[in-house]
């Protein structure tokens, strides 16, 4: 069974040569400086803000430390420009401001400094979050026109241009357990790696990032499948200890021996599932959602995905806690088989099998996600695609096309979750085969997901929506009570609908009339 390591090096980081400290709207920025300086009190943007902006990159939120009471300043903060208070419940020391802002709001979040900004700056986790700069120099200030503003006990700049994570202290680590994770994720964010040292406290502390508040790794963890090639990022947190501390069911899958079509084990097949889903959706930018990137040289065999219009907006489409589909498919591709180990059977003749994993992974899924405290609509969203995602290839022969009502049963059993599982089974395939992709039968493959996604997408389309019967019509033609069996029946029409069988009121209306003989009420 072949198994996967790869080796994660620091790569050097250029940083622009003169690089503005981005931090939302320049204009609200200068306007938070001078409320700030109205006070008196003295503001610094620090971390995340400070690191992404030194890189060249918009910050989404903005943290900001302060010399002062941060729930006081933050109350009065959030009423002068509008935005929503809040006082996070798994630190007290932190108060945030939530401004609407496009699809996804922007946070700004406060924290009191300790002592002065050096020591503050010193006692935060990793040297590239530990730099800060004056708020009022935020937005319009480059490193190269003001050299001494930018505050770095630690030297975090060096570092950063280096690609390396480093720990400000092994001590720093210890105070919060959700540290190690944090610092695996910048890693992953930066296509970087920890130095040395930091990489041996990190999996000194691993096991307790069960001890950090259940958010707050979620949080972290989804940042790093949002990371480029999250692959490679998962496999960090592997070798940190970090993954499977966080999702213990996933160390049940290594050295999982699969069928002779599958190149890996369990383990590495969902790993490079994820991997497949994020070279699928690499797109660069262009419009139609083709993938257009040489990730892990598989330009070739992405050339079969099929796509359609819209694509990309649909998958950077909101479903729950912040986090788009494409996250979350990212999230099931890792998830998806979590429990062919515990259904793995071998018959006498050998062959393994793995029957109903797709139930129990729904389960598993399912309590897996509930753990980590995701909203209910995300853990549905996941467990749904689980449930359905060997679907694609069962509707049908090999070499056959689905029928019109396998089509319409597929999309109204898998709903929201039906787009978005054909392309976790295309990514399923891809990481089953690895290496060894026939490309015969991985055509095939493409040609039955692009028939599903557009005669199913046609079936649903709005001119052939419009029901030809509604409840009331069935109760008024049949003299029956409200009930299920009325929705039995009504479902039953909409389906014929959908499938051409029926095209008229009276034809429908002639169809649970002969339901209702057969079964009563057409079930």
């Amino acid at each position: 069974m072949n198994q996967t390591a790869i080796a994660i090096t620091p790569r050097t980081l250029r940083l622009p040569d003169a690089a503005p400290i981005a931090a939302l709207m320049p204009s609200l920025t200068e306007r938070i400086a001078a409320f700030f300086q109205g006070r008196g009190v003295a503001a610094y943007l620090v971390g995340g803000s400070v690191r992404d902006g030194l890189l060249g990159r918009d910050a989404a939120d903005m943290d900001i430390a302060v010399d002062a009471d941060a729930a006081a300043v933050g109350r009065a903060l959030a009423d002068e420009i509008g935005g929503r208070y809040l006082r996070l419940s798994q630190d007290w020391q932190v108060s945030r401001i939530i401004m609407p802002q496009g699809s996804r709001p922007a946070h700004i979040d406060l924290t009191a400094i300790d002592g002065d900004i050096e020591r503050d700056l010193r006692r935060r986790d990793f040297t590239i979050n530990a730099m800060a700069l004056p708020l009022q120099y935020a937005g319009q200030v480059a490193r190269a026109d003001c050299p001494d503003c930018l505050i770095d006990p630690c030297g975090g700049l060096g570092d950063l241009g280096r690609g390396v994570v480093r720990m400000t202290s092994a001590e720093a680590l210890r105070e919060d357990p959700l540290r190690p994770l944090r610092g695996a994720r910048l890693a992953a964010q930066l296509g970087s790696a920890p130095d040395d040292d930091t990489a041996a406290a990190i999996r000194s502390q691993a096991a307790r990032v069960t001890d950090a508040a259940p958010e707050r790794a979620r949080d972290e963890f989804m940042k790093a499948l949002q990371a480029p090639n999250p692959r490679d990022g998962l496999r960090l947190l592997d070798d940190l200890g970090l993954l499977c501390a966080l999702m213990p069911e996933l160390a049940d899958a290594k050295g999982v021996e699969q069928p002779k079509e599958h190149y890996y084990d369990v383990f590495n097949h969902l790993v490079e599932s994820v991997g497949w889903v994020d070279a699928m959706f690499c797109t660069d930018g262009r419009a139609d959602g083709q993938a257009k990137c040489q990730c892990a040289g598989v330009a070739d065999a992405l050339r079969g995905v099929p796509t359609f219009e819209g694509m990309r907006e649909y998958f950077g489409g909101a479903v729950s806690d912040g986090y788009d589909r494409l996250t979350f498919l990212k999230l099931t591709a890792l998830l998806h088989d979590v429990a062919k180990p515990a259904t793995k059977t071998i018959e006498a003749s050998g062959r393994i099998r793995f029957i109903g994993h797709h139930i129990e992974g729904e389960q598993a899924a399912r309590e897996m996600l509930m753990r980590l405290r995701f909203a209910k609509g995300g853990v549905e969203h996941v467990a749904g695609m689980v449930r359905h995602h060997l679907r694609p290839t069962q509707m049908a022969q090999k070499g056959d096309m689905p029928t019109p009502r396998a089509l319409y049963r597929y999309y109204r059993d898998a709903g929201d979750t039906a787009v978005d599982t054909l392309y976790l089974n295309i990514a399923d395939y891809l990481a089953a085969r690895g290496p060894a992709l026939e490309r015969g039968d991985w055509a095939s493959h493409c040609e039955l997901i692009r028939h599903i996604l557009e005669e199913g997408r046609r079936q649903k389309a709005p001119e052939t929506l419009s029901r030809l019967v509604n409840g009331y019509d069935i109760m008024k033609e049949f003299s029956l009570a409200p009930g299920p069996a009325v929705g039995r029946l009504l479902a039953m029409a909409h389906e014929a609908q959908a499938c051409g069988d029926v095209t008229t009121r009276a034809q429908a209306l002639a169809l649970v009339g002969r339901g209702l003989e057969r079964g009563g009420d057409g079930a």
